[in-house]
């Protein structure tokens, strides 16, 4: 029997460790492929919007986090922490590049959309544009006209997705709610939950016992 492995990705866009996350989540699926080629993998991303109540055209980036964090020490030093991680990971943040603190719902829903429409290529391709356009070119993923640009790069029509695209700041409710323990969080068969941008190493391990589990 082919052995097959269900992931649910829990995640926001404005969170780098999501971005470090999903890189980690690459290497380790990667390995698992190569030990095991058979492996069927039914992999979705949950959206989850950290910040709902975030005003439709967001807010000043630095602004924003010198009052969550205190001070401008305080973020710059949180910003190296972040960058090291993400370059470890082979992932690229640029933080100077990033004006403003997006409202996530649209991007959310375009992406469930894409989900919906049923093409994974098209949903990989669309995870990875969103994810570059804010940490690596300091798009507004709050923008209309930014996010049908970056669908249209990926393959979907306007007319597929333009409805989804309120800009009005509705928050994004997802039909799957993220566990708890906040984002990035990774649930595996429905079974294991990991928390967090776990190491590689972290994730294989799981991915192992989860399959063992399935097969007993």
């Amino acid at each position: 029997m082919k052995p097959v492995l269900s992931i649910d990705v829990f995640f926001d866009f404005i969170c780098p460790w999501c971005l470090i996350g999903q890189r980690h989540l690459e290497r380790a699926l990667a390995q698992l492929r190569a030990e095991q080629p058979r492996l069927q993998v039914n992999l979705r991303w949950r959206g989850v919007q950290l910040l709902p109540h975030m005003p439709a055209d967001g807010l000043p980036f630095e602004a924003f986090y010198r009052e969550r964090l205190g001070s401008e020490q305080a973020v710059r030093h949180r910003q190296a922490q972040v960058r090291v991680a993400a370059s470890a990971a082979g992932a690229h943040i640029d933080f100077s590049r990033i004006s403003r603190m997006p409202n996530t719902a649209d991007a959310h829903r375009l992406l469930e959309r894409a989900v919906a429409l049923g093409n994974p290529t098209q949903v990989e391709a669309l995870l990875d544009q969103l994810f570059a356009a804010y940490f690596h070119q300091g798009k507004d993923l709050g923008n209309r006209a930014t996010l049908l640009g970056i669908a249209e790069g990926c393959g979907l029509m306007p007319a597929q997705v333009a409805d989804c695209l309120r800009g009005d700041g509705t928050p994004f409710t997802s039909a799957s709610p993220a566990p708890a323990s906040g984002v990035p969080c990774f649930s595996f068969n429905q079974r294991r939950v990991v928390s967090g941008a776990q190491p590689v190493e972290v994730l294989l391990e799981v991915m192992r016992e989860s399959l063992a589990e399935a097969a007993a």
